[in-house]
């Protein structure tokens, strides 16, 4: 008996509600993310002088901190991915690319670079 009306609890508890898309005030806002990709990155490298060696354990923890406060502004039903790449300055260039699939009504994408006069 008792079973069954645990049954009858958890399946008025948990009803699927079958939503695949975030409502429009959850929607990605590339600005905001923007500002704080920027903020993050001035202070983990305002200071920094490029260091090769160092750089790999920047890169881990920039991403992590980046992601854990674009999480913290609420965005539901979003696949976050981070990517940061450090290099020195020497006059050359860098040309990246990244293949997804893509919902153009509901995906987005923010990036900021961050240069240091050091």
């Amino acid at each position: 008996m008792a079973e069954v009306e645990t049954n009858q609890q958890n399946e008025e508890t948990s009803q699927n509600t079958y939503i695949i898309r975030p409502s429009y005030q959850s929607k990605f806002r590339s600005a905001a993310v923007k500002e704080t990709i920027h903020q993050v990155l001035k202070e983990h490298l305002k200071e920094k002088i490029y260091s090769a060696e160092d750089s790999m354990m920047w890169t881990r923890d920039i991403s992590e901190d980046i992601k854990a406060k674009v999480k913290d502004l609420g965005y539901e039903r979003y696949k976050l991915l981070v990517q940061v790449v450090i290099g020195e300055l020497r006059g050359e260039g860098v040309k990246m690319a990244c293949r997804c699939f893509w919902d153009s009504d509901t995906d987005n994408y923010a990036q900021d670079v961050f240069m240091n006069v050091k």
